[in-house]
């Protein structure tokens, strides 16, 4: 419908146009809010990302195995569960289950046996039990999303990490998570794209690559995980999935791959009983955490470019 058949514009304010007279100076609370996430992120020397499109491709088993091999050359690593309905990374990395630490100054992070230093929503809720979010019973809608994100920005911020080489950050699955994330560190030193070699995986996570050009994250390396599969006993490698035989999956995203992750039934029993073994792990399983953590350490904000 058009001005002139007497319909009045509606008028949308984002929190910019909020303005006086606002009893409860939500501008102010935002500002306020985004100057101490700045202010904890300059302890930080690396903020690194983890993210997919696709849903069960070892996103978080990535995360824990990348943060102990960081940790293991002597790092002093922060890791966050963004996946605030469905974590998992507490459990992963071995997070004891007592009470987190309220400090004057904000929460004290759970300190994992390898020394990392991490946040879940794992350890605020009783074992086995559902995220439930408080608000009205309908529309969640439109009220879960802005919880969520203040979820998010609390583990960031309120948090009390100290000083960091890395800040690992478990984001959810989804364009829409990883977007929720930029609306909050919009400039990641580093972005690793996580996916496997299925063809299907590959089509939802290359419209995530599409998503991170087009918000202008400048260091994205592609992690292919599950990438054939490493006998225990030290037999050749064998394919998992058919389009490993053709041409190779992770160059469609248009980033380059970091590492190739063999899929070993070690790792992952390790890893579910919170002993993630990373780049320790024996084989090439090893190596390739071995290798991704020099990625990381020689990008943006890492140990070997700093000291370069």
């Amino acid at each position: 419908m058009s001005r002139d058949a007497g319909v009045t514009p509606r008028a949308i304010r984002s929190y910019a146009d909020v303005a006086a007279p606002d009893r409860s100076d939500l501008a102010g609370q935002i500002g306020e809010q985004q100057r101490l996430l700045a202010q904890r992120l300059t302890g930080v020397g690396a903020v690194v990302a983890v993210v997919s499109g696709k849903g069960g491709v070892g996103k978080s088993a990535v995360t824990a195995n990348l943060a102990v091999s960081l940790a293991a050359r002597g790092a002093v690593v922060g890791a966050v569960d963004a996946d605030l309905n469905g974590p998992c990374l507490g459990r992963m990395l071995g997070l004891p289950r007592t009470p987190l630490e309220d400090r004057a100054d904000g929460v004290g992070p759970a300190i994992a046996p390898s020394g990392v230093r991490a946040i879940s929503t794992e350890l605020l809720q009783e074992e086995a039990a559902p995220v439930r979010w408080k608000g009205p019973a309908s529309d969640r809608f439109v009220w879960q999303g802005v919880a969520e994100a203040s979820v998010l920005r609390e583990f960031l911020a309120d948090v009390v990490w100290g000083e960091l080489d890395y800040l690992l950050v478990d984001v959810p699955p989804g364009t829409d998570k990883i977007g929720r994330f930029l609306d909050l560190v919009p400039r990641p030193h580093q972005v690793l794209l996580v996916t496997i070699p299925s063809a299907a995986a590959e089509a939802v996570v290359a419209r995530s690559a599409t998503f991170l050009a087009e918000a202008g994250v400048e260091v994205v390396g592609v992690v292919r995980n599950m990438v054939g599969y490493a006998p225990s006993d030290g037999g050749p490698s064998m394919p998992l999935f058919s389009s490993e035989t053709e041409a190779r999956p992770g160059t469609a995203t248009g980033f380059e791959v970091w590492t190739d992750i063999p899929f070993a039934p070690r790792l992952g029993r390790l890893t579910d009983g919170g002993r993630p073994p990373g780049a320790t792990l024996d084989g090439a399983v090893g190596e390739a955490f071995g290798a991704l953590a020099d990625r990381v350490e020689r990008g943006p904000g890492g140990r070997a470019e700093d000291a370069a």
